[in-house]
């Protein structure tokens, strides 16, 4: 029996429009209350997951950054956290100035950015159907290399990269692979997410990439967890779509892609869940936990 599942967000939990459809809520709290643990495990920050986590009817914990932070939803803290140091993200900062292009940090508290642009814009337009108290917490800043060098210290958890132009892109890979010590998700194809503007779905579309300390990833923070929980490899499951993904899904005891996730994800997983505009968490589920009645 499988004793703990881990669910990604964007992509996976999410359909296009970041909402959590009731059926997915609904399989996923029944599930619950028959003892499984299911937590979120998401490259956002703390207050962005809290929310999602309350839906769902998760109330112990959750993984934020790509595995950075383990929160205690109970105890109202973090647990286990591998933060970029100031100096890291300061250093992924300056190259990103020197050659214009988009860029977020994201803190335990906040994502901090220069502009309404690419993922930023999305949570923004997220935010503006949420109340004040479930909204994701978004810093503009206008000269963000002296922002973040005048800051007390921080829980740095990942700063990601983003850009309409592949070639621009590629090439600031490669200069973001000089820093020592940092993790670069290697992501080769483009991000999709639709926002309503009136009555109309428009798309953004951006290639990126999400830069961690270096063996920061959604398993290792797993792996803690379920030694924390006495739970075994084999009785987890993970579900994601993602390269940031890759490492649960291939460890995890049944490992679950979304349909349409890169390849990198597939090749690993052990079945392919329908996407995630299909209701696809909430039908791999059902399929797996045949004995519940949905």
């Amino acid at each position: 029996m499988y004793k703990l599942v881990a669910i990604d967000l964007d992509g996976t939990m999410l359909n296009n429009y970041g909402v959590v459809t009731e059926n997915t809520q609904n399989t996923i709290k029944k599930i619950i209350a028959q003892g499984t643990e299911i937590i979120i495990a998401s490259g956002r920050p703390i207050d962005s997951i809290k929310t999602i986590a309350k839906e769902i009817g998760s109330e112990k914990y959750f993984i934020a950054g790509n595995g950075a932070i383990i929160y205690d939803i109970e105890k109202d803290e973090i647990i286990y956290k591998k933060n970029m140091t100031k100096q890291k993200v300061l250093e992924v900062i300056k190259i990103c100035e020197e050659n214009s292009i988009s860029y977020n940090v994201y803190t335990d508290k906040t994502i901090l950015a220069t502009a309404l642009k690419h993922n930023v814009l999305y949570y923004h337009k997220e935010n503006l159907k949420k109340e004040d108290n479930k909204k994701t917490n978004i810093s503009i800043v206008k000269n963000m290399y002296e922002y973040v060098k005048n800051m007390k210290e921080e829980n740095f958890l990942k700063i990601t990269i983003c850009d309409e132009n592949k070639i621009v892109f590629n090439s600031i890979i490669k200069k973001l692979k000089k820093i020592s010590d940092i993790e670069i998700l290697e992501v080769s194809h483009m991000s999709r997410k639709m926002i309503k503007q009136g009555t109309e779905d428009v798309p953004i579309e951006y290639y990126y990439t999400e830069i961690s300390l270096a063996d920061v990833d959604k398993w290792n923070a797993i792996e803690f967890l379920i030694k924390k929980l006495g739970i075994k490899q084999e009785e987890v499951i993970a579900i994601g779509d993602n390269i940031n993904d890759k490492k649960m899904i291939e460890n995890a005891g049944l490992g679950i892609a979304m349909k349409g996730s890169t390849t990198v994800v597939t090749d690993v997983a052990n079945d392919i869940a329908p996407a995630n505009y299909e209701d696809g968490v909430a039908r791999i589920l059902q399929k797996y936990y045949n004995g519940i009645n949905f």
